[in-house]
């Protein structure tokens, strides 16, 4: 499945308004998702991490269980 560019560029739009920065690796079958915190972002307003994986699968086209994600602050591990 090919990534949903216009989706992903909402959605890296609704973070950076919120001060966060997604960086996104592809490879394969899998992806890496980095999100940076800016200095008026707050690490206890994103989702937990198993929650951004769902959300980002469709967007980039691999299972949720495929993408590497981290955060800016591990405050989200429970269920990992």
């Amino acid at each position: 499945m090919p990534i949903d560019q216009a989706q992903l560029d909402d959605f890296r739009r609704s973070l950076e308004a919120d001060d966060y920065h997604l960086d996104i690796a592809l490879e394969g079958d899998a992806a890496t998702a980095r999100i940076v915190a800016g200095p008026d972002a707050c690490a206890e307003c994103l989702v937990p991490k198993d929650l951004m994986r769902n959300m980002l699968a469709p967007m980039l086209g691999v299972d949720a269980e495929r993408i590497e994600l981290t955060y800016p602050v591990e405050v989200h591990t429970a269920g990992e």
